[in-house]
């Protein structure tokens, strides 16, 4: 079976096993935006409560998250763990924002997608994982998100080793499959459930989805 074939089989076994898991979860691009930053090292709940906190406070909005004081953000997003940390994260994106886009995300994202890519990585605090959820689910951008789940389960299957680089894993699926949004947003939010449930440190192979398409 060739490596499109293989990925196209995953994709047809989770999405027939968990359906359409409507990630990621914000209301507003600002909103998966801070979602992106926030669930660094953490579990999604606590980035939930942390934006929640935002929320209440009326702060998930650019400007007046750039005008809000450092001591009062890291307050309300500490549930998200490392909340100092994050907030000049959060703090380090939005002045990019602001002096680069005038604070206007539609601006941000009318950009060119890589040329985009390559500016969010010089952000302190923006990986590659990051930057890529911030284009795909943020802006919508056929970009793939490639994380830890992706890559034990990859391995796991035999499509890559521990060695590959992230762009490398990530080309894997751009080169394979169809510069798609939707399915690119799909596809990462199956395996991150699949990931979740089933293929852990200690894999439940045997009542995984995959387990009846492809060997491990």
């Amino acid at each position: 079976m060739g490596v499109s074939r293989r990925l196209e089989t995953i994709y047809e076994a989770l999405n027939a096993h968990f359906g359409d898991l409507h990630w990621w979860p914000g209301e507003t691009p600002f909103e998966i935006i801070v979602g992106a930053i926030l669930t660094q090292n953490t579990n999604w709940n606590n980035v939930a409560t942390a934006i929640a906190a935002l929320k209440g406070a009326g702060l998930l909005n650019p400007q007046k998250l750039y005008d809000a004081e450092d001591t009062v953000v890291a307050s309300l997003i500490r549930p998200s763990g490392y909340y100092n940390i994050k907030t000049k994260r959060l703090k380090a994106f939005l002045e990019f924002l602001h002096t680069r886009y005038a604070g206007d995300l539609q601006s941000m994202f009318d950009e060119e997608m890589w040329t985009l890519r390559h500016t969010l990585l010089d952000i302190k605090g923006i990986g590659a994982e990051t930057a890529d959820s911030i284009l795909l689910y943020g802006g919508a951008k056929p970009v793939f998100v490639v994380d830890a789940y992706t890559r034990r389960i990859l391995e796991r299957h035999g499509l890559i080793t521990p060695a590959w680089s992230y762009r490398e894993v990530q080309a894997l699926f751009m080169d394979h499959l169809p510069q798609d949004t939707s399915l690119y947003n799909q596809y990462h939010a199956l395996l991150v459930q699949v990931g979740k449930e089933f293929c852990k440190r200690k894999p439940l192979c045997g009542e995984c989805p995959l387990n009846r398409e492809l060997t491990v």
